[in-house]
């Protein structure tokens, strides 16, 4: 049985028009134009997509996990940054799937320490969390993929 958490904070969303619609949180921080990117048939107008959306959270989230391993262990990633890239595609079996690819940019750690740091974010990240056996993830450092993979 899973899990469930104490839950802490909710985030509400509504959108309306689906992919080309727009959508908004409920209290109004966020409002954004939805559009579909060209290279799934649609508009590729100046709107965001699910896609990039989650590819923002997942960075966002995924880095406070790596912070928050680095002060335990008095590391300093101050400058560093994370890029999420999230693709979406076919399935052979029909309609769509995700996957993800999180890389992580830190001048100031060896690379060993990185994927050391990546492993164990992947871990204790949320995202990673919700991701883990449902898609794809690949963890790098400075573009180089570490010799195991997520899961």
């Amino acid at each position: 049985m899973m899990e469930k958490p104490e839950i802490l904070y909710t985030a509400e969303a509504t959108v309306v028009g689906g992919r080309a619609g727009r959508g908004r949180t409920s209290d109004g921080r966020l409002d954004v134009e939805l559009d579909v990117p060209a290279e799934m048939g649609g508009s590729g107008g100046p709107g965001t997509n699910p896609e990039q959306l989650f590819a923002v959270g997942y960075a966002a989230c995924f880095q406070s996990a790596l912070q928050r391993i680095a002060a335990g262990r008095r590391l300093d990633l101050s400058g560093t940054k994370i890029t999420a890239r999230v693709g979406i595609g076919t399935l052979k079996t029909g309609g769509f799937g995700l996957q993800a690819a999180l890389d992580l940019d830190a001048p100031e750690l060896d690379r060993q320490q990185g994927f050391d740091l990546m492993a164990r974010a992947h871990e204790a990240c949320p995202y990673s969390r919700a991701t883990r056996g449902n898609i794809d993830v690949t963890l790098t450092v400075g573009g180089a993929v570490a010799d195991r993979q997520a899961a």
